[in-house]
């Protein structure tokens, strides 16, 4: 079982920065999930070091995408 943690950190100059951490990458391919999420969110981003970081605020947003997904909603930790 996985906890997905979905927090907001200030980046440089302050810019935000949405950060996902706790997806499971044995059996799930990092780089896909983060292109479909710059895809909906319409933002820039990358999945590296397991870690999906899009730019700007889109927690809530990212929230539903992976509900939608098919991730538990029990199992994601808005931060």
């Amino acid at each position: 079982q996985q906890r997905i943690r979905i927090r907001l950190e200030t980046r440089k100059f302050g810019k935000p920065a949405t950060i996902l951490d706790g997806i499971n990458d044995k059996n799930t391919d990092l780089a896909s999930i983060a292109q479909k999420l710059k895809g909906f969110c319409a933002c820039g981003g990358t999945a590296k070091n397991g870690q999906i970081i899009l730019q700007g605020d889109h927690r809530e947003k990212v929230r539903q995408y992976l509900i939608k997904l098919g991730y538990p909603e029990e199992n994601i930790e808005l931060q």
